[in-house]
């Protein structure tokens, strides 16, 4: 048996998964909190992780009906960006702080100013700092955490930090390190003339954990806590990676013209490259993959966070308000929505805030309210996808996951703004999958079994999700989006 986590924003989930035909025989979550605050700061304690990992285990487990001493290896995927900086005995000197955190847009625009500008960056990097990398977060602790940051021995991403916890050592891969903001996602190797000037007090050398590839092993989970979690003493931890990577092997992306979409949280957009992309825009993250190749990436912060506050301000359940946008019209009566109620990572909007226009008393129904929730977030998508050109264009099907992913009207909507049919896979849960496919993909080093090979035989689509843009439908949203384009030249000057 493998095991797979993914630690997001919201919840840690963790899949049971049979190492004969990648069946997942149990699962289960376990929420977390965030602390939320002014100026867009959002951040999480690694104890919401480490506990929320300890009752999913124990109850994937039970639901698997196996015992903890079946596990071989565990992969986990995590939340991407965020920065766990860790004393000398391993204790964080300040809540992790996340990828959707805002609060350090003022040091990420001084820091691409000192990088040389946007092509500083990209000549660098291989890409832009955006404000969600670990980069800003580190400049933002130096300046006004002095203490804290001068305690700093590690620092960690949040799925580093799990491997660390499980196993003692403090190690990075390609596909999570490529969001830091001072990794060259091309060569992949840590840039320590970047972190020079990040946090000059720090030397890389001590700090930066080492880089391994992505079919090394971690290690072994540490004895004792083997013991605690009733394992085998020779349970091995894989590399891992960020969420949108382990969702790309979740969804067998890693070949090209392979379209990944997730409609999580945030929304992203990933597409399978052999080669490194040379971006033409800053919003198109040129990261390495968590297997081999490159995972060129767009990433939207409002989606199903967006939907969450329309559907809780008209007072519906999920069912409830996927009848109410089914029951609206393309269009939503006339309502745009802007919705970036947590800022904007694309288009760069760290600072925005959501706005409405188009209202009458004729069309303000909570019908539309929500069917403009889902429009904009899909529409927020489109635009994404838009910026990553012929990598994109070549697409014949998208991958579709996360939560919105299980509303047909929201499939139907995807299908018909983006005009390219989708599907789900069967395991909805990707990241999670993903991490239990590299697992065995890592613990099976000596027979060099083919990662596609996995792919194929494990990830399976759930042909009843096929979902195909309806004509007449994606003409009208040609117009629609073209009125959600003004909206935002309008508000914002986004062109």
């Amino acid at each position: 048996m493998y095991i797979g986590v993914d630690c997001g924003t919201q919840s840690t989930k963790v899949v049971v998964v049979d190492g004969d035909d990648g069946r997942i025989v149990g699962e289960a979550s376990r929420p977390h909190q965030l602390e939320q605050g002014d100026h867009g700061r959002r951040e999480q304690r690694v104890e919401e992780w480490t506990e929320a990992f300890r009752g999913a285990l124990d109850e994937a487990l039970g639901d698997a009906g196996v015992k903890a001493d079946a596990i071989r290896a565990i992969g986990i995927s995590g939340q991407q960006h965020g920065m766990v900086a860790l004393d000398g005995d391993g204790v964080p000197v300040h809540p992790a702080k996340l990828w959707n955190d805002t609060e350090t847009a003022e040091w990420n625009a001084r820091l691409i100013e000192q990088l040389g500008g946007e092509q500083g960056c990209i000549d660098k990097l291989g890409l832009v700092l955006q404000t969600g990398y670990t980069a800003s977060k580190i400049a933002w602790l130096r300046e006004t955490h002095p203490d804290a940051y001068r305690r700093i021995a590690t620092l960690l991403l949040p799925h580093d930090y799990l491997n660390f916890w499980l196993t003692g050592e403090r190690v990075a891969e390609p596909g999570d390190a490529s969001g830091t903001g001072y990794f060259d996602t091309r060569t992949r190797t840590w840039r320590r003339d970047v972190f020079s000037i990040i946090a000059p007090e720090l030397d890389a050398d001590l700090v930066l954990p080492r880089l391994i590839d992505s079919r090394e092993v971690v290690g072994k989970v540490r004895p004792e806590l083997a013991r605690e979690l009733g394992l085998s003493d020779d349970v091995l931890v894989s590399s891992g990676g960020g969420d949108n990577m382990m969702g790309a092997i979740g969804t067998g992306n890693i070949a090209p013209g392979r379209v990944t979409i997730s409609l999580g949280t945030s929304g992203t957009i990933a597409v399978h490259s052999s080669d490194p992309v040379v971006p033409d825009n800053a919003m198109v993250a040129n990261f390495c993959a968590s297997h081999d190749g490159w995972l060129p990436l767009i990433c939207t912060m409002n989606v199903t966070s967006a939907t969450t506050t329309l559907r809780e301000l008209v007072g519906l359940d999920i069912d409830g308000f996927n009848r109410a946008v089914a029951k609206a019209e393309p269009g939503a009566g006339g309502i745009t929505l802007l919705p970036f109620f947590s800022g904007e990572r694309v288009p760069a909007l760290p600072q925005a805030q959501a706005s409405m226009s188009g209202m009458t008393s004729f069309n303000t129904t909570p019908e539309n309210l929500c069917r403009a929730a889902v429009e904009s977030a899909t529409f927020g998508l489109r635009y994404g996808l838009e910026l990553l050109g012929p990598l994109a264009s070549q697409a014949t099907q998208i991958r579709l996951v996360g939560g919105g992913a299980k509303s047909p009207i929201w499939r139907q909507i995807v299908a018909d703004v983006l005009d390219i049919e989708v599907v789900c896979p069967k395991v909805t849960e990707a990241a999670a999958f993903g991490g239990a496919i590299q697992a065995r993909w890592c613990d099976d080093r000596e027979s060099r079994v083919a990662l596609d090979d996995l792919c194929q035989h494990w990830v399976r689509l759930d042909e009843s999700t096929l979902t195909r843009p309806q004509p007449e439908t994606v003409a009208r949203y040609h117009g629609i989006y073209r009125r959600y384009r003004e909206a935002l030249s309008r508000e914002h000057g986004i062109a």
